[in-house]
């Protein structure tokens, strides 16, 4: 387990912790408004690499230090990335963005505060959750400097806030705040600043006292209606139930709604 105990190098670096069930993974270039350098979005893959590898770990919350989430990414250091063709996660990691293989089972949870531009939207909205403090300022802002947003956001906003909605901000480039992203459908709470970090561990935290086998066969099927229809996940929910009912934490749920007490799941 790592922790923030001395400042950062200059280059940034992406801070793990370990909090029982629940892995935060931490943003951590203040001086810099927490702009990615190139180290923080190898150590961003490694970080995400981490949580699903390890199996004590149920949810993930992605956080900021400081007053922002991020002001994007250092272009001097990663445009030669996005002339390559490069996607912003290294060869084989687990992505970040939920783009790519391979592709994440656990849930994540993002806080966000201050500035929240480019890539952070983006980081944002591959999560499932997001609390916001209600001083973000959002801007998708890459037609400003002559490039697209290409990690989600053309795919996410759209999918989220409708066309026009996703259009608005998307091809001119202008900022938005918490409320509006609230009302798009980008992020599900707006807290007072300061409080938002607290109340995404509040539902990692809730989250991971659910059955695991359940919560990765629910994410994976709501994922499964976005990219292949309706049908296709629905297609699957007899075989889903029928193998889940038949693990140990489907007996537990159960005995628990019988005894009329909390269940404790282990993952099997």
């Amino acid at each position: 387990m790592n922790a923030r105990l001395e400042p950062a190098p200059l280059e940034g670096r992406i801070v793990v912790e370990k909090r029982g069930a629940v892995q935060l993974i931490g943003i951590d270039r203040v001086p810099k408004r927490n702009g990615f350098s190139e180290r923080m979005v190898i150590e961003l893959g490694e970080a995400f690499d981490t949580l699903e590898q390890d199996s004590e770990v149920r949810v993930g919350v992605l956080h900021a230090f400081g007053d922002h989430f991020t002001g994007g990414l250092q272009l001097d250091q990663l445009s030669s990335w996005f002339k390559e063709g490069r996607h912003l996660a290294p060869e084989g990691s687990v992505d970040p963005f939920h783009l790519r293989e391979p592709l994440r089972t656990k849930p994540v949870v993002a806080a966000v505060q201050g500035i929240c531009f480019t890539v952070g939207i983006e980081l944002m909205l591959a999560a499932d959750i997001v609390i916001a403090a209600s001083d973000c300022r959002f801007g998708q802002i890459e037609v400003k400097r002559g490039i697209m947003a290409n990690h989600g956001a053309t795919i996410r906003i759209v999918e989220r806030a409708g066309w026009g909605n996703a259009m608005r901000y998307l091809l001119t480039g202008d900022e938005f705040d918490s409320e509006t992203a609230f009302r798009l459908g980008l992020v599900q709470e707006v807290v007072p600043p300061g409080r938002q970090l607290e109340r995404a561990i509040e539902i990692a935290e809730r989250i991971a006292q659910q059955a695991p086998l359940a919560v990765a066969e629910t994410l994976r099927s709501a994922r499964l209606a976005l990219t292949e229809g309706p049908e296709t996940a629905a297609a699957e929910f007899g075989a889903i139930n029928q193998r889940l009912s038949a693990s140990e934490d489907a007996q537990e749920g159960v005995r628990s709604f019988a005894e009329r007490r909390p269940a404790h799941f282990v993952g099997r």
